[in-house]
């Protein structure tokens, strides 16, 4: 291959990544190509992109990020596969297809310069939460004393205030109070 056709080729890889930092890699391999369309297909709908890669073109377009740390997984036919919200999103999608097609094997994932290696990586990171559910269980778990107070303080000041009312309610009917 000539040079000037690498150099094409980095640059595509650039253009399509972008400044993507959080990738997947899968090997693709024994799927037809209709199976293949089928699934590029549905990760699109999820604005998730798959890119087959020539792995020493990417690691020589990507030098010097944090894509480089993939290096230990590029063995093979691989495929990038990145978008969505976050790498999370894509690895739950990738380990919900590889149980749809054994031929998928899952490399690896770049979770902010982390690798997560192998079948066992990936699947590992299926399981974080995302950042906008870090955030609510943050946020629930700030706001869940608070609420134990409100309860506390408003059971009792609910009884009071329902004395109060029936008070005020034999008063206007002009009825007396007898005194405890």
């Amino acid at each position: 291959m000539s040079k000037p056709v690498k150099e094409l080729i980095m640059r595509d890889y650039l253009d399509r990544l972008g400044e993507t930092e959080d990738v997947a890699v899968v090997t693709l391999r024994g799927i037809d190509a209709n199976r293949n369309n089928e699934i590029r297909t549905g990760l699109a709908a999820k604005d998730i992109h798959v890119t087959v890669i020539r792995n020493n073109l990417f690691l020589r377009a990507f030098k010097g990020t944090k894509l480089e740390n993939l290096e230990p997984v590029l063995v093979g036919s691989n495929a990038v596969v990145y978008g969505a919200e976050s790498v999370i999103d894509v690895a739950r999608e990738i380990v919900a297809l590889a149980k749809q097609h054994e031929e998928i094997e899952l490399k690896g994932a770049l979770l902010d310069g982390i690798l997560f290696e192998g079948d066992a990586g990936v699947r590992a990171l299926s399981n974080y939460p995302t950042r906008d559910e870090a955030i609510a269980e943050d946020v629930t778990l700030i706001l869940g004393p608070g609420r134990k107070l409100v309860g506390a303080l408003k059971g009792p000041g609910g009884r009071l205030m329902g004395i109060v009312k029936a008070i005020e309610e034999k008063l206007e009917k002009g009825e007396e109070i007898a005194r405890v």
